[in-house]
């Protein structure tokens, strides 16, 4: 599993002119099966996306077509790691023999 990190490099002016074209590259991403979750950081320097994927070279050749880093508006860090305990939700994305948490009361 992988924390990709984005760190806004231009004014927030220059992101929001952007925005649309970023959102649609997420959401081509979340279509082919390789991010599970994107958002903003609080307060608002840059993103976060949790993502599955076969290595971090998938990762970088993928993250190095979003907009906001095409436009050099935005870098990003991709951090790796592996399962060692997770939510009932998260056991098709986990690492294999990894412990998920059982008794977890679902989202409310």
């Amino acid at each position: 599993m992988f924390a990709i990190i984005l760190t806004y490099e231009k004014p927030l002016t220059e992101i929001d002119r952007l925005m649309s074209a970023h959102v649609q590259f997420l959401e081509e991403c979340f279509r082919s099966g390789l991010f599970l979750a994107a958002g903003r950081q609080v307060p608002r320097k840059g993103g976060v996306i949790l993502s599955v994927g076969a290595g971090r070279e998938q990762i970088e050749a993928v993250m190095d077509l979003d907009p906001f880093v095409r436009e050099s508006a935005a870098s990003y860090e991709i951090i790796e790691f592996n399962t060692s305990l997770h939510h009932p939700a998260l056991e098709p994305f986990a690492d294999p023999k990894t412990r998920t948490v059982r008794d977890v009361p679902g989202p409310s």
